[in-house]
Order: C-alpha cells, then sequence, then structure tokens
C-alpha cells in the first residue's frame, strides 16, 4: 500500500498539468503579495505644530519630513484624542475615542524623581507600579490586529506605552518584530526608566549601547530590508522629541551632529534639544524614504506622519495656537499631519479638511482591502478626502482630560478648563483662541455644549473596558479629590 501511494505521488508530482497549475499559483500569489499597499506609519512624541520647516519654521531642520510634504499632501486641521501620549495612542491605534476603548488616562508610574526623594524606587516597588501592570484591554482590536489577519507583516521600533506585562506587549498585539520602550518615557542613552531598565526586543527586556533614536531607525531600516517583497506593516513611534525620563537632569544629550544644525544655540538649551532630537528622527525618516526608493516601492507605499500631541509649551512650537501638552487649547491636540502616496495622493497639496487619528483604521483597512473590527468605530475612511475629491465627514470631535472638556463643532470649538478658564471661540477667524464669543453667541454655546453632553452619555454607556474604572465612574472621583492620574486614587 505504501508502494503504490508512493508511486501515485511521483506520477501526479511529475505531471504537467499539476507542473502549469503549482506555477500559475505560485505566479498568483507573488502578484497578490505585491498589490498590497504597504503602510508606514510615523508617530512623533510631543512635536508642535510648528516644529516643522514645512509649516513655516525656519529654525528647524526637517528636511525629510518636508519632503514628505513637497511629495504629499499637509493636514491644517488635523486632531489627536488627547493632549498626552497613552490616551492619544490608544484612540489612533484602535480607531475609537479613549473613553470608549478604555485607556482614557495615562500608564504611567506613582514613584517619580522629586516626588518621593527619601524612598527611592527600587526593583520591587518598580514591579508594583501602574506601568509594570495594566495595559490597554485585551478585547480591544488593533491597528496591527487587523493588517496581521489581512496578510501584512509588522514591526514597530519606538514607543508602545500599552503596558508592560506579556499579554500587553507588541508581538501579542499582532506585531511580528518589535524594539523600543513599553511606557511612557525612558533615558535617551541608558533605556532606563528612573534607574529601571525599559528597552524591549520583541518579549524581552535587553541592554544595548546607543541612542534611542539611532536603534529605532536602524530597527526600522532592517525590516525594510527583510520584508520589502511582501506586504508590511511599519508603525515607527519614536520617543522624539520627548522630554528625558532620568535620575538626573541632563535632559535628552543629542549626538553632536544634530546639535551642529543649531551651532548658533546653547546645545544644553531645552529647546535647542528639542529641536535636535527633532532632527534626529526626521534622519531615520530620511533612511526610510530612501529604502523604499531603493527596493521600487514607494509607489506601493502609503506613508503617514503626526504627532502624537503638541509640544510642551516650554520646549517646543505650537503657533499659532495657544496652549500645547497637557491641555484642550489647540496647542495641544491640533499637529502636523503629511500623507504621501504617490499616484494617488497629489503632491504638494494642502488640505484644511477637519480630521482625526480616529481615521487611520478605517483608512487602512480600506488601502488593505479589509474590514475593520465588529465594534463601533469612530473614524471614517479618509483616503477620499486626503485625495482631495471629497469634503471631510468630520463636522465634530470632543475631548475630556482631566476635568477640562473641549469640542469642535464645524469653525467653533468651546473649551472649559476646570470651568476657571476657556470660552468659545471660532477658529476660522481666531486660530489662538483669544476672542471668547460666549455672550455674543449664546446659542452656539448652547449647542456645542450639548453635542459635548450627548457624546459624554455615548462614552458613559459604551460597553466597559479597563484597566481603568468605568468613565463615568472616574469623573465623579475626579471632581471629588482634583487633579491627577485615575490611578492615583484606584490605590488609595
Amino acid at each position: 500500500m505504501k508502494k503504490n501511494r508512493k508511486a501515485y505521488i511521483e506520477n501526479i508530482s511529475t505531471s504537467p498539468f499539476v507542473f502549469l497549475l503549482l506555477t500559475f499559483f505560485c505566479e498568483n500569489t507573488s502578484l497578490q503579495a505585491q498589490s498590497h499597499t504597504n503602510i508606514v506609519l510615523i508617530v512623533s512624541d510631543d512635536q508642535g505644530y510648528n516644529d516643522l520647516g514645512a509649516h513655516g519654521n525656519e529654525v528647524i531642520h526637517t528636511p525629510n519630513l518636508d519632503r514628505l510634504a513637497e511629495e504629499g499632501v499637509k493636514v491644517t486641521n488635523f486632531y489627536v484624542t488627547g493632549p498626552a501620549c497613552t490616551p492619544s495612542r490608544s484612540g489612533f491605534l484602535t480607531g475609537r475615542y479613549p473613553q470608549r476603548n478604555g485607556l482614557y488616562d495615562m500608564i504611567r508610574n506613582d514613584w517619580a524623581p522629586g516626588r518621593d526623594p527619601d524612598d527611592p524606587l527600587t526593583a520591587l516597588s518598580s514591579r508594583r507600579q501602574p506601568e509594570m501592570t495594566i495595559g490597554l484591554d485585551e478585547r480591544e482590536y488593533l491597528i496591527s490586529d487587523m493588517l496581521k489577519n489581512a496578510g501584512y507583516t509588522n514591526g514597530i521600533f519606538g514607543k508602545w506605552d500599552f503596558g508592560r506585562l506579556h499579554r500587553y506587549l507588541p508581538l501579542q498585539r499582532g506585531f511580528d518584530d518589535f524594539l523600543g520602550i513599553v511606557n511612557t518615557g525612558t533615558d535617551y542613552w541608558t533605556h532606563e526608566r528612573y534607574g529601571m531598565p525599559s528597552l524591549y526586543r520583541n518579549n524581552n527586556l535587553i541592554k544595548e549601547e546607543g541612542f534611542l533614536i539611532h536603534l529605532e531607525g536602524r530597527e526600522a531600516e532592517r525590516f525594510i530590508h527583510e520584508n520589502h517583497d511582501r506586504p508590511f506593516f511599519l508603525y515607527y513611534p519614536s520617543f522624539a522629541p520627548h522630554i528625558a525620563s532620568n535620575l538626573v537632569e541632563e535632559g535628552i544629550v543629542p549626538p553632536q551632529e544634530y546639535l551642529d544644525l543649531y551651532s548658533d544655540r546653547d546645545p544644553t538649551d531645552r529647546i535647542t534639544e528639542h529641536m535636535a532630537a527633532i532632527s534626529s528622527m526626521d534622519a531615520q525618516v530620511g533612511k526610510i524614504l530612501d529604502l523604499l526608493d531603493e527596493y521600487g516601492i514607494a509607489d506601493n507605499t502609503l506613508v503617514i506622519f503626526f504627532s502624537d500631541q503638541g509640544a510642551s509649551s516650554s520646549t517646543g512650537d505650537n503657533s499659532p495656537f495657544r496652549g500645547g501638552k497637557g491641555n484642550l487649547w489647540e496647542g495641544g491636540v491640533r499637529v502636523p499631519f503629511l500623507a504621501r502616496w504617490p499616484g494617488v495622493i497629489p503632491a504638494g497639496t494642502t488640505s484644511d479638511a477637519v480630521l482625526s487619528s480616529l481615521e487611520l483604521m478605517p483608512t487602512f483597512a480600506a488601502v488593505a482591502n479589509t474590514w475593520t473590527p465588529d465594534a463601533i468605530m469612530d473614524g471614517f475612511n479618509m483616503m477620499p478626502v486626503l485625495k482631495g475629491e471629497v469634503e471631510s465627514e468630520r463636522t465634530e470631535m470632543f475631548w475630556e482630560w482631566h476635568g477640562q472638556r473641549a469640542a469642535r463643532a464645524g469653525d467653533f470649538k468651546w473649551v472649559d478648563i476646570d470651568g476657571e478658564v476657556g470660552g468659545l471661540f471660532d477658529l476660522a477667524n481666531d486660530l489662538g483662541e483669544q476672542h471668547d464669543l460666549s455672550e455674543e453667541k449664546p446659542e452656539v454655546l448652547a449647542d456645542i455644549k450639548s453635542r459635548w453632553n450627548e457624546w459624554r452619555v455615548e462614552m458613559e454607556n459604551a460597553e466597559p473596558r479597563g484597566p481603568f474604572p468605568p468613565w463615568n465612574e472616574y469623573l465623579r472621583e475626579l471632581h471629588r479629590i482634583g487633579h491627577g492620574p485615575v490611578h492615583y486614587w484606584l490605590m488609595d
């Protein structure tokens, strides 16, 4: 019986029909792989709206990001879902408001230098910190999960910020390759978070020398070298230009080659370091773009860039907007956005359409010819808008952050900072949010407040998600104790 089966296999394997069938299958599979559009998503950390040459800043050195603007579209009304790292990232990687996906606050330690210097963080106490124990709810479906199921190979190199336990790490969330940090910050050179190791390769903590941004860029290059002949999703959430999270007040200390770009400035000045860090990330972006050209896949690759929130007002340039990181003025949530897809997105164009990071997942689903998860999506496919074919579907946007509330509806924006500062502003004529129109346009103010309250009710009634308490419970407790990350009172 075994002999007859072997003869059968040998005969069928040498059949001309089978040979042609296998040849067709292999060629068709190759063509199918090539037909998938690669996706490169570049996200900077705390880069201001005007920390970009393409936005008119004549001091900062960002030639490669400027190249993206020249070869694609620049969007001037692009918003993120929060003025801080974690809620912003949870919004764009799930396509859902942070208040819906559960990660509406920061995953960060209760301890930091200066908070309690007489009780330093130890290895044991570090393991008990929120950064080591909580993460994005496992029921949430990410862009990486979606693209993995669509046949993409996914890599992430930079800042994760969704939890440090094994089940929260990128390789358990749809990624195939990872090097970077998993919490909100680190030291650029030691890769330690307030003295504790924080650099990962895949699922393991590692120790490696070098400037973090260079390591990110090296790994992104390697990923393209290894995967240029198959559909890939490269997520490059650079840590630059976030401040250093270290035990000493050294700052970023960028390599000299980037400080030399600002030779007329004090190299130890925080603003100089901020700009040099952006330039270091820009250099890595240039290497990515060059590799896409080298392998002849630039025309088949969508590249998107934006910042996760505005810059700190003490280091970055959020002009012409008011505010910055940590607040809901335009400078905190309106960020630079660039997109390039040769032959699809017209080069050298500017769009004033109102768009948000919530649009990423539906857009990537359309680009990859796949589907979004069976869950409520808060965004839409913005590709026709980026191509200049249609108007944006987004007519409103809502925010809440540590007692601050804001909403944009049409050209009007309402801001309430702890009930003490804020007002109604016409962004079409007042980008700096300086002229409060609350008394002049009470009906507009009432309408936009009503819309925010409707959104609040919708978020409160959403299916509960961890790691924090339901959002309505959080709001009640916040008003009771005042400001501070939610886990301060969770651990009382």
